[in-house]
């Protein structure tokens, strides 16, 4: 199970990705979040294929597709961890940390 602990930034609001590998590219997604549009992702990947998942050639990966109908601000890294916590839990991506440090310069 690849799990993605994810807090927002100004909002407040945190989420946490678990993501379970099953047969083949098969992944089970849940979500717990204390921002009320990331809950409504839920029901859309509780189950996803992860290879259709990983790549943008194709237009969005069906689980950045429901992430960004539910998210109401283009900025949030929720939908970034969902996939994440996908690619690690599938054997597609290594487990290692990610971060952004924002500052604005007067």
């Amino acid at each position: 199970m690849a799990t993605v602990e994810i807090h927002a930034g100004v909002c407040g609001h945190i989420t946490t990705v678990r993501a379970t590998a099953g047969e083949g590219y098969k992944v089970r997604v849940t979500l717990e979040s204390t921002c009320p549009h990331v809950w409504k992702i839920s029901g859309d990947v509780d189950e996803v294929d992860a290879l259709q998942q990983i790549g943008l050639r194709d237009g969005l990966p069906p689980a950045l597709e429901a992430a960004y109908t539910h998210c109401v601000h283009a900025a949030c890294p929720v939908p970034s961890g969902l996939i994440k916590s996908i690619e690690v839990a599938a054997g597609l991506a290594l487990p290692e940390d990610v971060s952004m440090r924002i500052s604005k310069e007067e």
